[in-house]
């Protein structure tokens, strides 16, 4: 290993997961921050630390100029950008590399050609990979839409060619909803991504949402992983993650994993990447779209498989072959991760803000937490609510759903509202246990996955209940000292009561 220094350009538990795997190879680093983060967990476990600005990540997280700036200052050889953030953004790739330093991660141009959707549809065509049926065409009015619409048959979807996480994007049922659903779609992908261009493909009904995880090296060597299930997912966004896939038979799974080396052997792809696809019921797969980046659920693949894909990513970024082939590759068991957020279900999921008081995450085999937080760290409003990933193992599904459900039950979060007894009902209901939830179940069974007026456990009444005798005046009664006040007679600390701290 010739990669001396990282800088790790990003926060929270994916920047702890960095710095771990750096360890592990020798690698010293230096993590960044903004001023909010400034007592944070990666900061605390880096090497070094580099304060890069204000808590808004425009001015920190975001500002690329001063990451590389920092990546100088402090020595850095190489530099790895996590997921989220501009894990993503080719023109920063670009600046890395231009500035000397070793980007761990694919290519600026591979980052290119997979991001514009309708491009990397075109390439994944050309390629031999299956894609939804679709239309695309630079300068279309709305007309040229209506007639593929037609053709294509309804529902259609419209989507954004520029970006995803399900912003200007909308199923259309009806030929009469096209054009708002077209003017619509179109301002909402130019306020997000800077590009108003959409296109149509086929909306799949009860579709499974399966990914692919690849590696490649620069010596030619292109592998599948395996699969990740991600159908539970809320608005576009995963919740639950498990692999393998309850839906997937040896062979699909065998066609799929080499449709998507196909994928990234098209753009010329090195380092690790997902290519995903939605998948029907029956098992025909279709490619949605490729993340050029780490994913979030990467634990899962890590477990099944036995492999440290963050080592992987650096020794491939310093020119290391793979260590493996193809058929030294399998999945073992089976592996599920949670995803643990400051946030209320019950208000429409928004986020819940403010002092994390205490966090105990499960300590038990076959359990691993991968978690930015720690007892007294602020939720902010200006980053990812994320508190931590639960990740469970075990022989099979249904032994690794119980295993999940414990873990979360021994989970202790206080301070902020959590998403955790929500995960608890999903994975408790039967169609969570026979593997048939699609990418629309969540939403559409919303109403019987929140559990409405929840009584407060006995713990927060008792609670309750003494801070009421040890606030209150009535609770107390002492006899006043010469020069106390009426408000020291009631204090709790002066009650002749033989109560005494650390005795029993």
């Amino acid at each position: 290993m010739t990669l001396r220094k990282c800088l790790i350009t990003n926060r929270g538990e994916i920047a702890v997961r960095v710095i771990r795997a750096c360890r592990e190879l020798g690698i010293k680093t230096v993590a960044v921050y903004s001023e909010s983060d400034a007592n944070t967990r990666h900061v605390q476990l880096a090497d070094e630390a580099y304060l890069l600005g204000a808590a808004p990540a425009a001015e920190s997280y975001l500002n690329a100029d001063k990451l590389i700036a920092a990546a100088h200052a402090t020595g850095c050889d190489c530099v790895h950008p996590g997921y989220g953030f501009l894990s993503e953004n080719a023109d920063f790739a670009t600046a890395v590399v231009a500035a000397g330093l070793t980007w761990v991660g694919p290519s600026a141009d591979s980052m290119r050609a997979m991001g514009s959707k309708t491009a990397a549809r075109a390439l994944m065509q050309q390629a031999g990979v299956p894609v939804v049926p679709g239309f695309q065409a630079e300068d279309a009015d709305d007309i040229a839409f209506a007639n593929a619409a037609e053709q294509i048959g309804y529902p259609v979807l419209v989507k954004a060619a520029g970006g995803g996480g399900g912003k200007g994007m909308r199923v259309v049922r009806e030929a009469s909803e096209l054009a708002e659903a077209l003017a619509g779609a179109r301002r909402e992908a130019a306020k997000a991504f800077g590009d108003s261009r959409v296109f149509l493909e086929r909306y799949i009904e009860h579709a499974h949402h399966i990914e692919i995880q690849v590696l490649a090296d620069t010596h030619g060597n292109t592998v599948h992983l395996f699969e990740r299930e991600c159908s539970s997912q809320r608005r576009h966004q995963k919740i639950i993650e498990e692999s393998p896939s309850p839906l997937l038979d040896d062979t699909t799974r065998a066609r799929m994993g080499a449709a998507a080396v196909a994928a990234a052997q098209a753009v010329g792809y090195v380092n690790a990447g997902t290519v995903e696809f939605i998948v029907t019921a029956a098992g025909e797969f279709y490619f949605l779209e490729m993340n050029t980046r780490l994913q979030v659920e990467h634990p899962v693949t890590e477990i099944v498989t036995g492999l440290d894909l963050v080592k992987l990513q650096f020794q491939i970024a310093d020119g290391e072959p793979l260590p493996f082939t193809q058929a030294d590759l399998h999945q073992r068991g089976h592996a599920i991760e949670c995803r643990l957020y400051a946030e209320d279900p019950a208000n429409n999921f928004l986020p819940s803000v403010g002092r994390l008081l205490q966090f105990v995450p499960p300590d038990a085999p076959g359990v691993r937490v991968d978690a930015g937080v720690q007892s007294g760290d602020e939720i902010s409003i200006h980053y990812d609510p994320m508190i931590a990933k639960l990740i469970v193992y075990d022989v099979d599904r249904a032994a690794a759903i119980q295993r999940m459900q414990t873990a979360l039950a021994q989970t202790v979060m206080l301070g902020v509202t959590t998403n955790r007894d929500f995960l608890q009902t999903l994975l408790a209901h039967p169609a969570f246990a026979a593997g048939e939830v699609d990418t629309h179940f969540v939403d559409a069974h919303l109403a019987e996955l929140l559990p409405a007026n929840q009584l407060l456990p006995e713990i927060a009444l008792i609670a309750a209940a003494l801070g009421d005798f040890l606030g209150g005046k009535q609770a107390v009664q002492t006899t006043p000292n010469i020069g106390q006040t009426d408000g020291d007679m009631y204090s709790p600390w002066n009650a002749a009561d033989t109560f005494r701290l650390g005795e029993r």
